[in-house]
């Protein structure tokens, strides 16, 4: 047998199919084998931890979902927070104050006057 890539995760399908294998095998009844591995004792052990482990990751990725929304919310609610800050910084000391410039404003009078563009006519040759 190969070497298994256990570092990737089985498909939906697969483990599908060999949960629908484990519930026949159930259904045999004289059913014995000299592998240790594939023993009934065994697989009904090694399926129930996978349901257990299956459900421990269904709850800590709800719980990484929960947490990841509201790191999510907390981080508008602080842009926001920093938006009506500079808003009332603007309104109490003017766009082209020092302090405007300290909270990462950019002073009125630094700012470039827009520069019309000059269009450039293009010479027709005789032909």
């Amino acid at each position: 047998m190969p070497n298994q890539d256990t570092t990737r995760r089985l498909r939906p399908l697969t483990i599908s199919q060999d949960v629908n294998s484990f519930h026949g095998l159930q259904t045999i009844s004289n059913y014995n084998t000299s592998r240790v591995d594939a023993t009934e004792e065994n697989l009904q052990k090694a399926y129930k931890n996978m349901l257990a482990q299956q459900q421990t990751e269904n709850e800590k990725l709800a719980t990484y979902r929960a947490a990841a929304d509201a790191a999510r919310l907390a981080e508008w609610e602080f842009h926001n927070a920093v938006l009506a800050m500079k808003e009332a910084v603007r309104g109490q000391y003017g766009s082209d104050s020092d302090q405007a410039q300290a909270v990462g404003l950019k002073k009125k009078s630094d700012r470039k006057r827009p520069t019309r563009k000059k269009t450039v006519a293009l010479a027709l040759s005789p032909a």
